[in-house]
């Protein structure tokens, strides 16, 4: 079996090393990168499985990696670490294609865990296969396997996460689907931090879905979700 190769960008060497080593010794094969100038050229030559991304590097941000690397692959997962804490922060990692956002300092359980689920994730769908190839929601068409969302005059392509947490919501139409159900089913735990992760996520929907009044995501307060469609 091939090992899980991942691209890892990190400016402080001494951190680098470290995780670097520690995910070797635990059968990772790493790519580590200190520039992000050179980045997108390593992406391209090594095409990695996963992407562990830092915010805060000299001459280009973690953002705009993740934005770049997104217009390449629309499927890679790609994780974020910061030592930032600002809600608007975590925000913007999502809007900007990650998969997931882990804030200095972590652990190195937490990063191979959150390395592990996102991988798992993304193997889901292969393997799901219960559902439609287009599914109708309102006046908008939905995609799940393809990821695209159609409706309100545009086409749509959604993130990995996006398209789950909508194929969980249709899957449980017109009944309450608990937020922890969602939660271990997308995130693989109901971590505070995936909590607000799912808020993003909703919101993100919602959005998505406005041209249509009828469609709703309603929240049941202190338990989770109502799909609501015609």
């Amino acid at each position: 079996m091939s090992k899980i190769r991942v691209l890892y960008v990190e400016d402080e060497i001494f951190l680098g090393k470290i995780v670097k080593e520690t995910l070797e010794s635990r059968g990772f094969e790493v790519l580590m990168e200190t520039n992000g100038a050179r980045v997108l050229t390593l992406f391209e030559n090594v095409r990695p499985d996963i992407c562990v991304l830092d915010i805060m590097l000299p001459n280009v941000s973690g953002f705009e990696l993740a934005e770049a690397i997104r217009a390449r692959n629309d499927d890679i997962p790609i994780i974020f670490l910061t030592a930032r804490t600002q809600t608007e922060d975590l925000v913007r990692g999502f809007r900007t294609g990650g998969n997931d956002y882990i804030r200095k300092p972590f652990s190195m359980e937490e990063l191979i865990v959150r390395i592990e689920n996102c991988l798992r994730v993304r193997r889901e769908p292969a393997s799901a296969g219960v559902i439609p190839e287009s599914l109708t929601i309102g006046e908008y068409i939905f995609h799940p396997y393809r990821q695209v969302l159609a409706g309100g005059g545009e086409e749509r392509k959604l993130s990995y996460r996006e398209s789950e947490l909508l194929r969980q919501l249709w899957m449980n139409k017109e009944k309450v689907i608990e937020r922890e159900d969602i939660l271990q089913a997308i995130w693989g735990n109901d971590s505070f931090l995936n909590s607000r992760n799912l808020d993003v996520y909703i919101t993100k929907l919602r959005s998505y879905l406005k041209a249509d009044d009828r469609v709703e995501i309603l929240t049941i307060k202190g338990v989770g979700y109502r799909f609501v469609i015609p």
